[in-house]
């Protein structure tokens, strides 16, 4: 074994007896909820009226998205968690806040708000029914309030965040922006986390990164840096990178790219990733997956090296689940943990 090959085995050894020994050690989330819907089913016809799909829904499911789905798998890691969102007064917000608690996350500070429609992301899925696999997003429908989410809602969630900081051990940032996380009240929080000198993770919309500045990690997809290369005319994704570590303040920048892995981008330092998912399903919810290990390693003291790899591994369970719903669990990730150890001890037989 070489000494890259050594250190990963010792990574992987010390990121498997982190999550057995997570400390209860207390994670600050803030963050837009939406509902993820999903209808499956048999698209074998068209319809008469136009050259479009006639679905014949076989199953539908739903699971919060969005920071929700950070907070589930944050609890399910071990992590004690301050959650700061909304929801508006119907079902869907019922039914986020009834998945939450029942799989233990406090919903104390999750305010339900009247005249507010909780944002529904609804996800239609189609195959030929002569095929046992291949299916494939036939439309996605979107619904959610007409009218911005009050200011006053904003303010009190961040200030109250701002309290549980002084508890935590690192700051989670989900925004959709869906008014939960203003402008100014990312900055409040992100200043009083570096006060309290806690890890900072961001996950922004591309028109929204002025609520990431001075954030210690921030988490894009791959096509986001591309469009922004272009937006900026620069030569490539490096120099793309640098551009907004340099202008934003960033510590560092992590690029998913689904099955063509993950790259660390810091200040005049490149890290590649590989993925090590060996049949991929779908990759619905990385984000959620690369900020929820993030916060259990950065918050647990690990290095931004150990925790990428953390963030890696995760990003590698999403890919692999049979189901979009799937949050990232203690068992799920400590099995892959193990098995990406074992293909290291095979590979050296």
């Amino acid at each position: 074994m070489d000494a890259d090959e050594n250190l990963r085995s010792k990574t992987l050894k010390r990121l498997g007896n982190l999550l057995d020994n997570t400390n209860d050690a207390r994670v600050t989330l803030i963050g837009d909820i939406m509902l993820d819907r999903y209808h499956h089913g048999f698209a074998n016809n068209l319809t008469s009226t136009a050259p479009v799909p006639v679905l014949k829904i076989t199953d539908s499911e739903e699971s919060p998205g969005a920071a929700a789905h950070i907070a589930l798998s944050l609890n399910s890691l071990g992590m004690a968690l301050d959650f700061f969102s909304c929801v508006g007064e119907d079902s869907e917000g019922s039914s986020i806040l009834t998945k939450l608690s029942d799989t233990g996350v406090d919903i104390s500070n999750i305010i339900t708000i009247n005249d507010h429609k909780t944002l529904t992301k609804i996800r239609f899925y189609g195959s030929r029914e002569s095929l046992l696999k291949n299916s494939q997003i036939l439309l996605q429908a979107d619904r959610g309030s007409l009218k911005p989410l009050s200011p006053d809602i904003s303010s009190k969630l961040v200030s109250e965040a701002l309290k549980s900081l002084e508890n935590s051990c690192v700051l989670v940032i989900s925004d959709y922006d869906k008014g939960v996380v203003s402008t100014k009240g990312a900055a409040e929080l992100i200043k009083k986390a570096k006060k309290e000198d806690i890890p900072i993770i961001v996950d922004p919309k591309l028109t929204g990164l002025e609520k990431s500045r001075g954030a210690t990690i921030v988490l894009f997809e791959i096509r986001g840096l591309a469009l922004l290369q272009r937006r900026l005319d620069l030569k490539d994704s490096k120099e793309t990178a640098q551009y907004l570590i340099d202008n934003y303040g960033w510590g560092s920048l992590l690029v998913l790219g689904g099955i063509e892995g993950m790259t660390l981008y810091a200040k005049d330092e490149e890290v590649y990733f590989p993925c090590n998912a060996t049949s991929p399903e779908q990759q619905i919810g990385l984000h959620d997956a690369a900020a929820a290990a993030l916060a259990i390693s950065l918050g647990n003291g690990l290095s931004l090296l150990e925790s990428v790899n953390l963030a890696s591994a995760a990003c590698d369970c999403v890919l692999s689940a049979a189901a979009s719903k799937e949050f990232i669990s203690k068992d799920a990730l400590s099995l892959w943990l193990d098995d990406l150890s074992w293909r290291m001890q095979i590979s050296e037989r």
